[in-house]
């Protein structure tokens, strides 16, 4: 198996899980050697559910990022003498 981030080897790891509903449990999940990547179930289905509030807006709705913007007198940068 290879890593999501880096494509380095994923091992077998055991994890203890502290917030468990029946007090402390040992479990199996996929770690990377290389950076350390985790790959676990749960924790996959925890980051797919926060992917799908991502708000994503429409195209009739105004971009504003490549209009230019004009500050006020605080964006005056003064020169050192």
């Amino acid at each position: 198996m290879n890593c999501r981030r880096c494509q380095g080897l994923m091992m077998e790891d055991q994890f203890l899980d502290f917030e468990g509903t029946h007090g402390f449990m040992w479990t199996t999940s996929w770690r990377c050697v290389n950076c350390g990547y985790v790959y676990d179930s749960v924790i996959e289905q925890n980051r797919l559910a926060r992917e799908e509030k991502v708000l994503v807006l429409s195209s009739s709705e105004p971009d504003y990022q490549n209009h230019e913007v004009h500050l006020g007198a605080e964006s005056i940068i003064r020169r050192a003498a």
